[in-house]
C-alpha cells in the first residue's frame, strides 16, 4: 500500500495532468522526498532532471487518489455536514482509509456524485457504470431518482448548462433548502416550503437531495 504522503503527490499530480494540463509536469517536490522514490520504484513515475512522467499504472492509481479525495469532500459535506472552510483537512485524513471497495460504497451512498463541493469533477467508477442496482442505499440522490414522498434536504446542484442553474436558481432552488417530491408524472413536482413546481426529467436529474427517511 502507498504511504499517504505518495498518495498526495500522486493526487498533486493528477491535478496537473487533468486541470493544468501539465506534460511533462513539474517537480514541485524535493528529488530527494522519499515519496519521489517509492513511486519510482513503483514504476508509477519516470523521473528527468526538472520533471515527473506519470507512467499508465501511475495514471490509474493517481486518478483513483484523486477520486478518493474528493469523494470525502463529499461525504464531509453532504453527509456529515461538516463546514466548507475545514473539509479540505478533514479529507486529506479521510481519504487515506477509502481503498478500492470501500470507495465504491461510499460512492454508491452519496449516490454516484460527478463533482465535489468546490465543483470540479469526481473521476468515475465502477460502480458508477453499475449504479442501476436495486437494494442499495443512498443519502445523497439525485430528485429524478426519488420516489413519491421522499423528503430531505437539496444537497447541492450540478449542471454544465448554466441556462438550467438561472432556472433552477429563479425558481429558488438553492443548497440547504427543505424539499420534497410529490409527483414524477407526468411532470416532476417538488414543495419548497409552501410552494410547488413543476420540472421535466432533465432539470429534476441536476438536482441532488440529502434523504431523510421518516
Amino acid at each position: 500500500m502507498l504511504s499517504e504522503h505518495a498518495e498526495e503527490v500522486l493526487e498533486a499530480l493528477a491535478v496537473q495532468m487533468e486541470e493544468q494540463g501539465r506534460r511533462p509536469l513539474d517537480l514541485g517536490v524535493s528529488r530527494d522526498d522519499p515519496a519521489i522514490e517509492e513511486l519510482i520504484k513503483l514504476g508509477f513515475i519516470r523521473r528527468d532532471a526538472d520533471h515527473i512522467h506519470l507512467l499508465d499504472k501511475g495514471k490509474t492509481e493517481a486518478h483513483a487518489a484523486l477520486r478518493r479525495h474528493r469523494l470525502a469532500e463529499r461525504l464531509m459535506v453532504d453527509v456529515l455536514d461538516i463546514k466548507k472552510q475545514i473539509i479540505n483537512e478533514a479529507s486529506c485524513k479521510f481519504e487515506h482509509l477509502l481503498h478500492e471497495g470501500l470507495e465504491d460504497n461510499v460512492c454508491t451512498i452519496l449516490g454516484h456524485p460527478k463533482v465535489c463541493p468546490h465543483g470540479k469533477l469526481i473521476p468515475p467508477g465502477r460502480c458508477c457504470q453499475e449504479k442501476a442496482k436495486k437494494g442499495q442505499m443512498k443519502f445523497v440522490s439525485a430528485l429524478s431518482e426519488l420516489e413519491v414522498k421522499d423528503r430531505g434536504e437539496i444537497a447541492y446542484l450540478h449542471t454544465k448548462d448554466s441556462s438550467q442553474m438561472q432556472k433552477l436558481m429563479s425558481i429558488g432552488i438553492l443548497p440547504g433548502m427543505s424539499a420534497s417530491l410529490l409527483q414524477k408524472f407526468p411532470s416532476y413536482v417538488l414543495q419548497l416550503g409552501q410552494s410547488q413546481f413543476a420540472i421535466d426529467k432533465e432539470l429534476a436529474s441536476c438536482i441532488y437531495v440529502r434523504l431523510v427517511r421518516a
